[in-house]
């Protein structure tokens, strides 16, 4: 299935990490730094990229196997700190993304980013990325006090933007965006493309349509959304 089918679709969100910026380039680099610093062999880069949607407690945790990562501890922070430094050295809106984003701009279509990354480094970022003035909400994984795959952040999202669940699109990289859309009401996509670990499969989330490529989102949306790629 390349399309989505029923409802005429008017907002468009997206999970951030692995869906609408590759941040992985910045993400591996502080894990492969911290790995560095404690005597260990850094993972590879294709293998710290597939754990990026988990984040910084899922990277650590792969880095680290020998140790619990816990939200809020040492080596979390330490972590935490050092990427906020280096939030945007590397990442870039996932290419041809920027083409989508600006036919929804033209169109007056409302789009936002729906993320668990926290708001100290999601507003960071997007400013960086020149995003965060354009998009219609940016609720972060620490916004609420709950967090995808739980669907009160995307239903925020909507009323912060103004639209309905019922006509909106949500796309993420992991089974939880697509649980927490679907729970909220929306149309989900899922990003096959993204930050996805070798024993995990997109096909198994249920979503109404997976986008392998991000010129097949682009495609899929635009013509959910009644405009022309």
């Amino acid at each position: 299935m390349t399309e989505l089918n029923g409802a005429e679709y008017n907002s468009v969100f997206f999970d951030l990490d692995g869906t609408l910026v590759d941040t992985a380039p910045d993400m591996v680099a502080i894990l492969q730094r911290l790995q560095q610093e404690h005597g260990i062999d850094p993972v590879s880069y294709d293998l710290g990229r597939s754990y990026v949607s988990n984040g910084a407690v899922g990277l650590l945790s792969l880095g680290f196997p020998g140790l619990e990562i816990q939200p809020g501890d040492d080596l979390h922070q330490h972590y935490l700190e050092l990427y906020a430094e280096a939030i945007c050295v590397d990442s870039r809106v996932f290419v041809g993304l920027d083409h989508l984003i600006d036919q929804l701009d033209e169109m007056g279509c409302p789009w936002g980013v729906v993320t668990n990354k926290p708001a100290q480094l999601t507003l960071p970022l997007l400013t960086a990325l020149g995003l965060a003035d354009r998009s219609a909400c940016m609720v972060s994984g620490d916004t609420l006090s709950v967090r995808k795959p739980d669907p009160a952040p995307i239903l925020l999202a909507c009323d912060i933007a103004g639209v309905d669940a019922q006509t909106s699109i949500y796309i993420g990289d992991a089974e939880r965006d697509i649980e927490a859309g679907q729970r909220a009401g929306m149309a989900t996509i899922a990003a096959g493309y993204g930050y996805i670990t070798a024993d995990d499969d997109p096909r198994e989330w249920d979503a109404d349509v997976i986008a392998m490529t991000t010129e097949e989102l682009t495609q899929i949306v635009l013509n959910a959304v009644n405009l022309d790629a």
